[in-house]
């Protein structure tokens, strides 16, 4: 059944007032001084004065007019900060009080209003192993809420795989200028499709500004003792009878969970991404200040 929509609204509230608080309390300045500036843009050639920087010769104007030129850059006066977020049937899983969408729903919410009281442009890619919406980028409040809303209604539909490669490849086809995307899935892609989603991440993270945000629930880093129970892959519907009682059977799955968070951070590591983990058993507030400062170190 479709989530009733004044519930979904309540929810929607719940979440602008959280948001408003946490920028207020503790982001108010430390995305500006993070995100402001990031990108440069073209504005002109000007003939060449002795002491300009060399780098900044163009040479095909300095050939064609037999006269040294230089180009000029301005900085961006505003953003496009692109969400894209996994609505996948794993998305829709929780077991601390929320589900990841609802995680994802917060944390979008939190990032946009962030960018919106910056004067930034936002706008929204919802992906499974389809694209499921697409929000062309723009300015205004109204965005924001728009943003959350459409997020966690999403989690009533929550179905099917998670195709990042697909979604990245969309992605660069609508949005030609550089951006800033945060990518919010839970990457439980399959084995066959992980090398062409790396591929992609690789290739867009050269054109775009890219932030991985890892959403996860702590059932899924370690099983609880609760007896024989019959498990459900929501994204394949594949059902398997694990014996969770059995301590060697979740030491198993601890460490293969481990070793699969390990080797996606490795990814990002060796390929210069950002990227932030969030629970949904924690407050996601420290990671995205741990973030900001990060990148305000990079750039100090």
């Amino acid at each position: 059944m479709a989530t009733d929509v004044k519930e979904l609204m309540a929810k929607v509230g719940r979440i602008r007032i959280l948001t408003n608080k946490l920028i207020d309390d503790q982001l108010s300045g430390d995305y500006h001084s993070t995100f402001k500036g990031q990108g440069v843009e073209f504005d002109e050639v000007r003939p060449y004065i002795a002491g300009d920087d060399v780098r900044t010769i163009d040479w095909n104007v300095t050939a064609r007019t037999g006269v040294p030129y230089i180009k000029r850059y301005s900085e961006e006066r505003e953003l496009t900060v692109l969400f894209m977020v996994d609505v996948s049937g794993s998305q829709g899983y929780g077991t601390a009080g929320r589900s990841k969408m609802q995680l994802a729903a917060e944390l979008t919410a939190l990032l946009a209003l962030t960018a919106i009281r910056n004067q930034d442009k936002i706008g929204l890619i919802l992906f499974s192993d389809k694209i499921v919406k697409y929000i062309p980028p723009r300015k205004g409040r109204d965005s924001v809420l728009r943003l959350a809303r459409e997020v966690l209604a999403a989690e009533d539909d929550a179905k099917g795989g998670t195709d990042v490669a697909q979604a990245l490849k969309f992605l660069n086809g609508v949005q030609k200028r550089r951006a800033v995307v945060f990518l919010v899935s839970d990457f439980m892609i399959g084995a066959d499709a992980v090398e062409a989603a790396r591929s992609l991440l690789r290739a867009t993270a050269r054109h775009h500004d890219m932030i991985c945000v890892s959403v996860s629930d702590p059932a899924e880093r370690e099983l609880p003792d609760v007896g024989l129970v019959e498990l459900e892959d929501p994204e394949t519907g594949f059902l398997r009878l694990v014996d969770t009682s059995s301590a060697k059977v979740r030491e198993a799955f601890a460490a293969t969970a481990k070793e699969e968070r390990e080797e996606l951070l490795r990814f990002f590591r060796r390929n210069a991404m950002e990227c932030i983990e969030i629970g949904t058993e924690r407050p996601y507030i420290d990671a995205v200040r741990e973030l900001f400062s990060r990148r305000a170190a990079k750039r100090g």
